[in-house]
């Protein structure tokens, strides 16, 4: 809430608060969101680390692998990120927005808790490392298979939301295809060992990780443009209204 110089007075004789709702939350929301898309790629670190995979040839999963030495670090940044995910979703839901916007938050909480599953249930070992180890882990490919099926809902229906209300989403209108784009034909790039051809699958999915943290950071960034879009409102005490209630 915040008061405002020279605001008129109200109907109670106070002065006239102005303030935007809801804004606090969704700011709260764009950090969470922006801190997902620093953890989601925190598989840079293996540059530094001797975790002894090669990148060219490894799915970034293979690091928190039950048998891999620094399954702690990266499986805990995979699990801060899917929380951080899950609750930038639930504070970024807007009533006010159409369908496919509310149902893009719901889907982006769906990867979120996908991820943490992923993470929860890892592959036992190292496929790229050792050749007995198979790349198919049953419970671990169908997590995999509900982070990328949620995310691509998610970014599908955003892209809707921006083409339908093109003044609420500027951004996500102008990149959000490229990025779908992009993220979609990383994703298949990746399948080779699943389909039995491994080799240099490890390079389009860490391109793919990339891209997914530059869509969690385009959302964060139009969720604060939006709260500055935001025209402040009058509340009930002074005879304003928010603007929620003005939908």
């Amino acid at each position: 809430m915040q008061l405002t110089r020279n605001a008129p007075l109200g109907v109670s004789g106070h002065p006239a608060r102005l303030y935007r709702p809801a804004g606090g939350r969704q700011r709260l929301a764009a950090v969470m969101l922006t801190g997902a898309a620093l953890l989601y790629n925190g598989w840079l670190l293996e540059l530094l680390l001797p975790t002894g995979l090669d990148y060219r040839h490894s799915y970034v999963s293979e690091l928190f692998a039950a048998d891999q030495p620094f399954r702690v670090l990266f499986g805990r940044m995979e699990i801060a990120c899917a929380v951080l995910v899950m609750a930038g979703a639930l504070l970024a839901r807007d009533p006010g927005r159409g369908p496919a916007a509310r149902t893009g938050w719901w889907a982006l909480f769906g990867f979120g808790a996908s991820s943490l599953a992923d993470v929860l249930l890892p592959m036992g070992c190292a496929p790229s490392l050792e050749p007995t180890c198979q790349a198919v882990h049953p419970w671990h490919t169908v997590t995999s298979g509900l982070v990328h099926f949620s995310l691509f809902a998610c970014m599908v229906l955003f892209c809707l939301a921006a083409a339908s209300e093109p003044a609420r989403a500027p951004v996500i209108r102008r990149w959000g295809p490229r990025l779908l784009a992009g993220a979609l034909v990383s994703a298949v790039i990746t399948i080779g060992p699943l389909i039995g051809h491994p080799g240099w699958h490890g390079v389009p999915q860490r391109a793919h990780l990339l891209l997914v943290g530059l869509w969690f950071t385009l959302l964060a960034r139009e969720l604060l443009a939006s709260v500055g879009r935001r025209p402040w409102q009058r509340d009930a005490a002074a005879g304003l209204v928010p603007a929620a209630r003005l939908r």
